[in-house]
C-alpha cells in the first residue's frame, strides 16, 4: 500500500470518528435548538440558537424554574420550549394574573406577561406543568394539561446566538428573596 493511500485511509476514518462521535454528542449529550416562536420573551427571542444538554433528566427530576424543550401531547412532530412552573404532586392555580403553587404565590421576576385565571390542576407524580414567560401568547399546559417528564427532550442551558442575546439559562425557584 502506498503512502498516499494510508494517509487517505487515515483520513477517512479520523473524518468517520469525528461524524459518529458528533452523532452520539448530538443523540445523547446536548444538540442546538432554534427558538421559533414568542412564547418565552422576554428571556428567549424567536431566531434564538440555545444548547439542550440531555443528561442531567437521566439522573435527575427537572427543577421548579428549568427552561426545557419537549414534545407537546399529540404533536409529536413538535419541539416546544417553556418553564417548567409546578412539579409533580403539586397543585397549580391562577388567580389575578399570579400563579400559586399549592396556595402559595410564585414570584416570578422573569414573567413578560400575566395571565388571566385558572382553576386548580394537579400534577401527576410522572408530569410537570409547564408555562411560557410570555402568557399572554404561550400554548401551554393551562391548554394541553401537564405534561410527562419522559417527554422532555432536555434542558436549554445557554443562549449562543445571536452573541448580543448570549446568556446562561438558570433556573429560578420562584421562592420570595
Amino acid at each position: 500500500m502506498s503512502d498516499f493511500n494510508k494517509e487517505l485511509r487515515s483520513w477517512i476514518i479520523l473524518i468517520l470518528i469525528a461524524f459518529l462521535i458528533s452523532f452520539l454528542l448530538r443523540t445523547y449529550v446536548i444538540q442546538p435548538f432554534r427558538v421559533q416562536m414568542t412564547s418565552m420573551v422576554a428571556t428567549l427571542e424567536p431566531g434564538d440558537l440555545v444548547l439542550v444538554e440531555k443528561v442531567t433528566y437521566r439522573f435527575s427530576k427537572p427543577h421548579r424554574g428549568d427552561v426545557v424543550v419537549f414534545i407537546p401531547p399529540n404533536r409529536p412532530n413538535d419541539r416546544y420550549i417553556k418553564r417548567v412552573i409546578g412539579l409533580p404532586g403539586e397543585t397549580i392555580s391562577i388567580k389575578n394574573g399570579t400563579v400559586y403553587i399549592d396556595h402559595k404565590p410564585l414570584h416570578e421576576p422573569y414573567l413578560n406577561s400575566p395571565t388571566g385565571d385558572m382553576e386548580p390542576v394537579k400534577v401527576p407524580s410522572d408530569s410537570v406543568f409547564v408555562m411560557g414567560d410570555n402568557r399572554s401568547v404561550s400554548f401551554d399546559s393551562r391548554y394541553f394539561g401537564p405534561i410527562k417528564i419522559s417527554s422532555i427532550i432536555g434542558r436549554a442551558i445557554l443562549v449562543y446566538w445571536p452573541i448580543n442575546h448570549f446568556q446562561f439559562l438558570l433556573a429560578y425557584s420562584g421562592e420570595h428573596p
